[in-house]
Parts: structure tokens; sequence; C-alpha cells
């Protein structure tokens, strides 16, 4: 999906002493002017100090990162137009700006001394993060996390001019107000991590990240919280209680667990911090005031989505202050969901921020597109159809509009433009030494591979096992394990995808013929994946998975947010136990289970239901009657679907082997599937297969299957470019549910 750098988050607290639940700049003076008059601000008053640092210039200790401005901008843009935040309440400090007295200075004017009861504070952070000697112990390894400003330098010493997390604790101590969202995205520096795949993954602990002796606080940093002490009123002894016993206000987001490492990547052309991009992307998203910790626990899917349990994010609240029950940034939402905002116009032209689109999805919003213009109530005012895109920037162009379009006015997805030219993008590891060109050119000879540095967005990296990796057996769940030496297929996280490595002495030529299979089905998949639109489409449409012997006992679920009347099933109904996945239900092999899909709307509707396993492979579960004459595809308006059905069906869904995570796909459209039910058929009937599930074990099949499946939902409206499939979110629904064979 993407290319990593790993970015350690800090740990400000003691685990056992928190409560936790796991889980381009645009002509912006014009659209503040705008955007001011606007929202004009009704009490509470809300403010937020953003601040994001790419470049240090002790290059010594800190490479340059590539997300953190983006994750300011990511931020800002959510705050202003989907929580009401007025422009001018905002302080973003980036690069240059962003030193050790620049940002105390800045909490200090910006937040501490306007801030009253009852108003909403803010305050995000993205850059490197380090440690520093703590002699009181707050924690077992006698380290104090801290966050490295832009002029965070070495001293003689030994000292380094970090703000540590007591500081952090004292400023928030000292906000008149208890609504605070700290949202902290920080990496840890240079000198403490290698950047190479094989230190990518989750197996790194706190302990193999530290190298030598750790720096000491600064005589700064002491003298600037003796001086808060004094204006708290707080004896020595009293603040290490205090501080030891949970944060002081609000709630603290970060995106990993202790002795996790997390990740900036690379999104379509957009680099940004992972659990930034994915939780401001959830907001814009959201339908509900969600209490945070369903909001973090939903969030994590996505992050898990990408790096299984090497990521795992987290959500801290003031001891017995039950904060995790109120909205993130304590705020009820403003607007209604969108997927992109107008932040200019020209004419007919137009210019809007997508981030409200998924990241697997964003390479369908380049042309073609087209968005609906709603007004604060969601009704539909026109539309937008998308020219260009650069990074989360779009340009578009106004087809047509009830009324006058401002900036600020908000826009939904319906047209999704898939380009029907996609490649496969891989990225080679380091790992494959001299031999590099000769991949290269053997890869340059399958024509829907394209090959493409670590640093640009990529789908998997091919390179050898080293005996690191061996020690990584997390994601092959007891499976046979490659060979130190063999060549195969990463995740851009660095985890070994099973079952396609060699033997310790295949050549690399080998290895690319021995693949070219595999490649062809995981092309076919990320073509499907990218139809995914469970927040935009507008079908009522439900489907949850259930124990065979239980039907009442409802193992994970999927529904179309924005068409369904009921947003979900119970949640008391919810027992699945949560894995190293995130929040997929685990469930053992030979689990036998049973799909519910319900058809809500008042039409008939037609039905594919795709799985993926743990290898990517792709079978069909529905339709799943080969020899009969009419269209088994279709579900009548009201009904419910059961896969399988005991009434009819002779099978049963088990899992089974490879362990792993793996998917159910569920397609819905309310045009028929012909040219998809016609090529399974063929299928079927050259295996000699009557009914029951169809496994598209060719990769030639797969590709077929996928390729009619997406000519069947495209609904021919594009007027940009022919070479797109256009999906219609008001006639299509593609979900999907996960979970894990363990």
């Amino acid at each position: 999906m993407s290319s990593i750098k790993r970015r350690k988050f800090l740990q400000f607290m003691s685990a056992s002493a928190l409560t936790t639940l796991s889980l381009g700049q645009f002509n912006r003076e014009q659209t503040e002017a705008r955007n001011a008059q606007v929202f004009a601000q009704s009490p509470p008053r809300k403010l937020a100090l953003l601040v994001g640092i790419n470049t240090y210039p002790d290059r010594n200790r800190f490479t340059a990162l590539k997300g953190c401005l983006t994750d300011v901008e990511l931020q800002r843009q959510l705050l202003i137009h989907r929580f009401g935040f007025n422009p001018i309440d905002i302080l973003t400090l980036t690069e240059a700006q962003a030193t050790r007295q620049g940002i105390l200075a800045a909490f200090e004017e910006h937040l501490i001394k306007p801030a009253q009861p009852g108003d909403v504070v803010v305050f995000h952070f993205s850059g490197y993060s380090s440690q520093v000697a703590d002699p009181e112990c707050d924690v077992p390894d006698c380290l104090n996390s801290t966050l490295v400003p832009v002029d965070s330098t070495l001293q003689p010493d030994g000292s380094v001019l970090d703000i540590t997390r007591h500081t952090l604790w004292l400023l928030l101590a000292a906000l008149k107000t208890e609504n605070v969202t700290v949202v902290i995205d920080a990496r840890r520096g240079a000198n403490v991590i290698n950047h190479s795949r094989s230190c990518s993954t989750s197996r790194l602990t706190t302990d193999q990240l530290r190298c030598g002796n750790p720096p000491q606080m600064s005589i700064q940093e002491k003298v600037y919280q003796q001086q808060w002490l004094s204006r708290l009123a707080l004896s020595p002894s009293a603040f290490r209680v205090q501080r030891q016993t949970g944060i002081a206000k609000g709630m603290w987001l970060s995106a990993s667990q202790q002795g996790q490492l997390a990740a900036e990547a690379v999104f379509s052309d957009v680099c940004a911090g992972t659990f930034t991009y994915l939780m401001t992307q959830y907001l814009w998203q959201q339908t509900g005031n969600e209490p945070a910790r369903s909001a973090i626990a939903n969030i994590t899917r996505g992050v898990t989505s990408l790096f299984a349990s090497a990521q795992l994010p987290q959500l801290l609240v003031k001891p017995n202050s039950r904060d995790e029950e109120h909205p993130i940034y304590f705020l009820t939402r403003q607007t209604p969901p969108a997927e992109a905002v107008i932040t200019q116009i020209e004419g007919e032209n137009v210019k809007v921020w997508l981030g409200g689109v998924e990241p697997q999805s964003l390479q369908a919003f380049t042309r073609g597109g087209i968005l609906t213009i709603v007004d604060g109530a969601g009704k539909e005012q026109g539309l937008v159809q998308l020219k260009s895109r650069i990074g989360l920037v779009g340009m578009g162009k106004l087809l047509q509009a009830s009324q006058a379009v401002q900036a600020g006015t908000l826009l939904q997805e319906r047209i999704r433009g898939i380009p029907n030219n996609l490649t496969l993008r891989l990225g080679l590891d380091f790992s494959l030494g001299n031999y590099l060109s000769e991949v290269q050119s053997a890869l340059h000879r399958v024509k829907f591979i394209e090959v493409l540095p670590l640093d640009q967005q990529i789908d998997y990296i091919l390179g050898r096992i080293t005996a690191g990796d061996r020690e990584a057996v997390q994601p092959f769940k007891g499976a046979r394990l490659p060979c130190v030496g063999s060549i195969g297929l990463f995740l851009p996280a660095g985890v070994p995808v099973p079952n396609t490595f060699g033997e310790s002495d295949e050549t690399l030529t080998a290895a690319v013929s021995r693949l070219q299979p595999k490649f062809k089905s995981l092309l076919a998949t990320r073509l499907v994946k990218l139809a995914l639109n469970p927040n935009s489409s507008r079908l009522n449409l439900k489907a949850w998975m259930t124990p065979e012997e239980n039907p009442q006992g409802v193992l994970a679920e999927a529904f179309s947010v924005r068409g369904s009347s009921q947003p979900s099933v119970p949640e008391h109904s919810l027992n699945s136990r949560v894995g190293t996945s995130g929040t997929a239900p685990v469930l053992p092999i030979r689990t036998h289970v049973q799909l519910h899909i319900v058809n809500n709307e008042p039409r008939t509707l037609y039905c594919s239901i795709l799985v993926l396993d743990a290898n990517r492979e792709i079978s069909v579960i529905f339709p799943n009657q080969w020899a009969a004459a009419e269209d088994v595809t279709q579900l009548e308006a009201g009904q419910t679907l059961l896969v399988p059905n005991p009434s009819k069906d002779a099978f049963i869904l088990v899992t089974e082997e490879p362990k792993g995570v793996a998917e159910v796909l569920i397609i819905a459209s309310s045009k028929p599937l012909q040219k998809t039910l016609l090529s399974l058929r063929a299928i079927a009937q050259r295996g000699g297969q009557r009914g029951g599930p169809l496994a598209l074990s060719v990769p030639e099949d797969s590709t077929v299957v996928v390729t009619n499946l997406l000519d069947d939902l495209d609904r021919g409206v594009s007027t940009t470019n022919q070479e797109i499939y256009s999906l219609d979110t008001t006639q299509l629904a593609v979900m999907s549910i996960p979970f894990e064979v363990v």
C-alpha cells in the first residue's frame, strides 16, 4: 500500500498509570479570510497549536522527514471545515519556527492565556521524539520521553534542548479547561533507529532501539519546570505523584503502544504520518458523535490493515475522568461527513482539499471523479468534476450548482474513477545487493509491473529473507518459515508475505519467473479493493458474519454508512476477541461461519461475495449455483441472503490454511453483473463444477473475473477520460469484513 519510514511515538507515562485503549500550500490567505467570516465563533472558543518539523539542522542526529508538514495541514483543514474552528484561532509552527522557545511561548500565549473553562484546546506535534535520563525513574527504564524542537542540539555537557514529558504535563495542568486533546505523532531520532527494512517490523523493542547512554535534561528545561511549579503552587513531591498517576488533562492520542514503532507512509503521492492521516480522514467521514474509545478502535482498523500488530494506536485519558466517552476534540460534529471541501473558486474552476478520501482510494480521485456539493444539512446542491490532483489538493470544474457556491462548501463522493491500466508497484530491497539491476531488468519485461524507489508508494517489496527476518515469526502463525537467502515478497512495513519465497539457492531471474502468476493475482486484488466504498455508498446494505451454530452471535459486521438507517448491528452482540490484526475477529482453523447480507433498498440488487485469503488468493462464494439458468446474483428488496444457506447449499464455510488475516468482500450493485456471471460460469464449467465456492486459483481467472466485475459496475459517466471505470456511489456498495485465521 505505501512506502514506509518508521516513527517512534512518545510514551508519556507508565502504561500501568494510564487508562489505555488499544486500538501543499494553496492561497491560504484568501481561504482564511473567507473562512474567518463563515465560521463565526460561538462559545466555547476553540484553540489549536499545530507543530510540524520535517528538516532538522542537526543532520548527524536526525535525517529529514517528509510527512510532518502534511500532518499539520491535515489537522488544520479538519479543524476548520469539520469542527468549526476559526482559522485565526489555529496557530501553526513549522520548520524553523518550531524552536524550543517558539513552541513553549506559543503554548503559553496561544493556549494557556486565552483558554477559559469549557473552551476546547488542541495541541498536535509532528516531528522527532527522543529520550533523556530521568533520575526520578517515573517509568521502569528511567527514561523521560521528549519532543525534539528544530533547534535541539547535543550540548557539551551531554544535555539536549528538548521538551520533556514533565514539562508537557505542567503546561497541560496550567490550562483552565478540561477539554484538551493532545496528538503526538513523533519519530525516534536517526541516531537511534536503523531505517532499513529489517528494522521496521514490530519485533524491535525499546531496548533494541536504544544505543549508548541517553542524554541529560538541559538546565534550561529544569529552570522552566521550576518556574511552572511555582506558578502552579505545586511542590516537587506532589508534582511527581500527580504525573505518575496519569495525564493532567483531557485525552492523549498516540499512534502506538509501548515498545512499538509507528510509521509515516506515502499514499499515492501524499507523504504523511500514517496515524494522523488515517485519524483525520476517519473524522471527516464520521457520521455521529462517536466516543473517543470507539473512534480509536475504528481508526486502528486502518492502521493495522497496513502494519498488522506492528502498530496499534492508543488513547490515554485523565484518570477517573471518563473522557474516553467524549468525542475526540470534545466537540460534537459540526458538518455532514465529506470527502472534500472547496477551498478556492475562480469562475467555474474550483480548488478542493481531499482530506476525507480514504488513503487506499486516493489514486481514484485524480481525473474523472465526480463530487456532490452539499449544504450544511447534507442536501445536494450541485456537482464538481475533478480534472487533476497533486497530493491532497484537487482541481475541478463546477458542472452544476443550484446556488452560489462559496469556499468552505463540503463535497461528498459521487463517481469514483478507477484507472483501467493500473500496475502492481514493486520496490526492490537492499538485501538484493549487487543484483538490483539484474532483477529490475527482469521485472521490466513484465508489462503490468512498475518498479519504484522505496520512498514512493509501493504495493510490495521484493527482497531476500535475512537472519533478522527469521525472528519475525508472527506473520506466519506456525507456517513453514522461508530459508535465509530465499527471495520473495514483503509488505511495505517489512512483514514477509507467506508462500511467496523459494529455495535459498534460487536465482533472481528464476524468482521473478516463479512469482509472475502471483503478481497477476495481487494486481487483481488491488483492482477490486480500489472499489471499496463503505463510507460513501448510498445503498442501504448490511452484512455480518456469525458462527454457523449461533446465528445471533455476530463476529464482525460491515454496512454502508450513509445508506443505512440503522448504523450498526447492536454493539452488545459483537463477541469477537481482538487479535494481532487489531480489531478483526480471531477465528481458529476449522471454525464454521455463515454470512448474512440484507438488502434494505426498495429495489433489487445484484450481489457477489469474494474471499481474499492470507495469501491474497481470490475465491467466489456467491454466486455459487453454476448450473442454474436464472440470474443467481439477484437479491430482492428486503431480502436476507445467507451464505451458505442450509436449505439449499451443499457446502459449508470453514476457516482453513493459510493462517493470517483474510477478508470477505461484499459487492452489491443496482446494475446486473452479467459479464461477471458469464465468466464465473465459464470457469466453473471448465472445471466441471456445478455448485459451491469457486476458487480462482489460475491467475488469469482472477484477472478476467475482476475486470468483468469492474466492467459491470462501470456507469459510463466519465466525460474526461475513457480509460477509467466510473463507479457511482448511489448505485454501488463494496464493503469488507476482515478476520484473522489462527
